[in-house]
């Protein structure tokens, strides 16, 4: 964990710099598992999954069987946890349906606009170092809302070849019942082409590793959409002498743990604070089962200390992180000076675990500073908007002289002659 002291805006941004990736040699591979996986195949995906996953496959395909037994491997207690947040994300992501209005724009001239759900989306969970059935929850309740008719899910397999029972019992749960046991760029590529198995979808959602990130970017130019560009998780949070340096402490550790590279920042305009969250971080460390994960990503914990509030919060706008914690006094007041940030954690009673499993909010965000351009998953997400117009004959009268005047300036004669033509039938 290293302390800056109260730096410049210039240094800032070097001090906040995320990690580069070599993208050079990462495309190399992403294009030869593209081509294979084009080529070859469920085929490609066996001989990738063995390759990269230690796993042998038959079959990617998930049983309806082997869906339905998972239930046995899941304890009441955590079914029941899961419920609760199901219903919760539910809820929030329901009222952000919204019934579009028809706007007479001129006398005559009607317009409005359509959610229409995407036909084909394909959700991409992470296995790895901790299968993240909430994942599951973030992106299939959404989905379901939206109303997508194909949702098909994949996720790495174990050395085994099995997929954890928690993520297929959460599918159930969701209304899932297209997985696939193959992971990485493989999965991406598999849902970017189609494969024997693996349909071809429109939009490709979810997070994980920089081969996946690398994996979604090349389906973009493929024609495949996908939720947003991704990196490392991260988390920023913003406090002063109000702020408990336990709570402080607990939220950096809650993010360290995700991944070596995960971020982790500390943005504070209090140094007996800071002295405080270093000693608590190693206290709280000592209890913690991920400690070689934490102790490598901690190395790049920054923690920057400010004259005063206002300062904090430029900085912050300035890293655009994916998760916000406001610990200050007057916290949600000090809310109106977010300009970027994924997620936002108001007050000391608000970890960012809420937010990644059960208050509601969707814990797909953008990330690598994608917040000052991006917003986090949504039911909007996962519907197209069709804009719709109707015209009458007083409306077309009216808007005539305007679209005359506008295409002819613009050269394009036969853009004003599909209306003359009209006019000339009246």
């Amino acid at each position: 964990m290293t302390v800056y002291k109260y730096p410049e805006i210039a240094e800032v941004k070097k001090i906040l710099k995320r990690p580069e990736i070599k993208s050079k040699d990462l495309s190399k591979v992403i294009n030869k598992v593209f081509k294979l996986v084009e080529d070859k195949g469920d085929s490609a995906l066996y001989t990738l999954t063995k390759k990269y996953d230690r796993a042998s496959l038959n079959s990617p395909i998930i049983s309806l069987k082997d869906i339905k037994n998972s239930e046995k491997f899941v304890s009441k207690k955590l079914k029941k946890a899961i419920k609760i947040a199901n219903k919760n994300i539910e809820k929030f992501h329901k009222s952000q349906i919204k019934n579009e209005l028809k706007v007479v724009t001129t006398e005559g001239i009607v317009c409005w606009r359509k959610s229409v759900p995407i036909e084909s989306i394909g959700l991409y969970i992470p296995g790895g170092t901790a299968p993240l059935f909430s994942t599951v929850l973030m992106l299939g309740v959404p989905a379901k809302i939206a109303g997508c008719k194909n949702i098909i899910l994949c996720t790495p397999p174990d050395k085994n070849g099995q997929i954890n029972p928690i993520i297929l019992w959460t599918a159930k749960l969701v209304g899932i019942s297209k997985i696939f046991k193959v992971g990485g760029s493989q999965a991406i590529a598999a849902m970017t082409y189609g494969t024997e198995s693996i349909g071809k979808v429109d939009k490709i959602f979810g997070p994980g590793n920089q081969f996946v990130t690398a994996a979604k970017k090349k389906a973009q130019t493929l024609g495949v959409a996908i939720d947003m560009p991704a990196g490392p998780s991260e988390v920023c949070v913003i406090a002063d002498n109000s702020a408990n340096p336990i709570f402080v402490a607990s939220d950096l550790l809650a993010q360290a743990e995700h991944g070596t590279d995960s971020q982790v920042v500390l943005i504070t305009n209090s140094a007996s604070l800071i002295k405080a969250v270093v000693k608590e971080v190693e206290v709280q460390k000592n209890g913690l089962s991920r400690m070689n994960i934490l102790n490598f990503s901690l190395k790049n914990c920054k923690i920057i200390l400010t004259t005063d509030t206002e300062s904090s919060f430029e900085i912050a706008n300035i890293y655009a992180p994916e998760h916000l914690i406001i610990s200050t006094l007057n916290a949600e007041k000090n809310a109106s000076k977010v300009k970027n940030a994924g997620s936002v954690f108001i007050g000391n009673l608000t970890p960012e675990s809420l937010g990644d499993y059960a208050s509601g909010t969707n814990h797909s965000l953008p990330t690598n500073a994608f917040a000052k351009s991006y917003s986090g998953i949504s039911t909007e997400s996962f519907v197209k908007k069709i804009t719709f117009q109707k015209a009458s004959k007083k409306g077309i009268l009216n808007l005539a002289p305007v679209i005359k005047e506008m295409a002819l300036a613009e050269g394009l004669d036969a853009h004003w002659k599909s209306v003359e033509v009209r006019l000339n039938s009246f």
